[in-house]
C-alpha cells in the first residue's frame, strides 16, 4: 500500500459535515459553522426532534459522529 488506500476491514472515516444517509451536507453549525474565535451559533436540529426509526438507520460508526441532513430528518428518507 502506498499509504492513500484504506485498510481492509477498517471503518470508513466520518466526515462531520456529511449526513451519514444520503451524504448530502447536513447544514451542522457544530462541525462546520463555528467562528474563528471557536463560538458556534444554534444548529437547526436543536429544533427538530429526530424518530427512534431514522436514528437507528444511521450505521453504527457514525452514529453521535454525523449529523442527519434536515432533507433526511423532515422526509425520513434518504
Amino acid at each position: 500500500m502506498n499509504g492513500t488506500e484504506a485498510t481492509p476491514g477498517a471503518p470508513t472515516p466520518i466526515d462531520p459535515t456529511r449526513c451519514p444517509l444520503c451524504g448530502g451536507p447536513n447544514g451542522c453549525a457544530m462541525a462546520g459553522s463555528c467562528d474563528t474565535a471557536g463560538a458556534c451559533g444554534a444548529c437547526w436540529c436543536s429544533e427538530v426532534r429526530f424518530s427512534a426509526e431514522l436514528l437507528d438507520r444511521v450505521p453504527a460508526h457514525a452514529q453521535r459522529r454525523a449529523c442527519i441532513c434536515r432533507d433526511c430528518a423532515t422526509r425520513g428518507t434518504a
